[in-house]
């Protein structure tokens, strides 16, 4: 079976994804994913190999994630993962879609940029009649 390469990001982070027939491998940056903290990160990223069930344990899967912060690559692991699925077998992307449409579909929304000459993005400055 040939290697499939996927991508995928979350705000900042950028994961990177290599899935190949194998005995069930997941490694993220070099670690397995037994080794991965938080707990809460570990599960979220668990959430598409429930999904797909068997399917998980005959593949190997390695993913480098850099930038952003912990949720963020937690999120953009968790989007490759899906995705390399859906594309090793064509008919766990419907099941993937009905779980969670954000484990093929990138969230597209970014930190709002700072205004000039303001303190946030949004909120204005207070004003002084004194």
């Amino acid at each position: 079976m040939k290697p499939i390469q996927v991508t995928g990001k979350r705000k900042r982070a950028v994961a990177r994804a290599t899935l190949r027939s194998g005995k069930g491998i997941i490694r993220i940056n070099q670690f397995n994913l037994r080794l991965y903290k938080p707990d809460m990160a570990r599960m979220r990223i668990e959430e598409p190999l429930a999904i797909v069930g068997d399917v998980a344990s005959k593949v190997d899967i390695d993913v480098n994630v850099n930038g952003g912060g912990i949720h963020g690559q937690t999120e953009a692991v968790r989007l490759v993962i899906g995705k390399a699925l859906a594309e090793y077998d064509k008919k766990l992307k419907k099941q993937l879609l009905s779980y969670d449409r954000h484990l093929l579909v990138a969230d597209v929304r970014r930190k709002e940029q700072r205004k000039p000459n303001d303190s946030k993005a949004r909120k204005a400055r207070q004003k002084s009649y004194r």
